[in-house]
């Protein structure tokens, strides 16, 4: 998996590409407990090029979530394709996360 990262305004905004399976959601669950760790407190993760999340990117993204929560950090998810929608709402993660259609909107959210 690709990882992107930017930083505008004060937040840093992660775009993973690829599948969020076991062997991309390592990577992206590593990089996104070290950029919370050194003080990143507002985070968009942009997943437009994302083509399918498993069990494994749903759990990096709520380590995310709860590392984020403790240190009173915003995490704004945006970009989800019909499919990644799709599979957030069956799991019920609709409800954990903020979530904008665009990365602009998840940006402002963020701050």
């Amino acid at each position: 998996m690709e990882l992107n990262e930017r930083i505008t305004d004060g937040v840093t905004t992660l775009e993973p590409r690829g599948r969020m399976d076991t062997v991309g959601a390592k990577p992206f669950s590593d990089r996104m407990v070290e950029l919370i760790g050194l003080g990143h407190d507002r985070i968009v993760i942009d997943l437009k090029n994302i083509q399918y999340i498993s069990s494994a990117g749903f759990r990096a993204l709520l380590i995310a979530r709860k590392q984020s929560a403790d240190t009173q950090g915003k995490l704004v998810l945006c970009g989800l394709s019909a499919e990644v929608r799709r599979l957030f709402e069956m799991s019920a993660f609709t409800e954990m996360f903020t979530i904008c259609g665009t990365r602009e909107e998840g940006l402002a959210k963020a701050k």
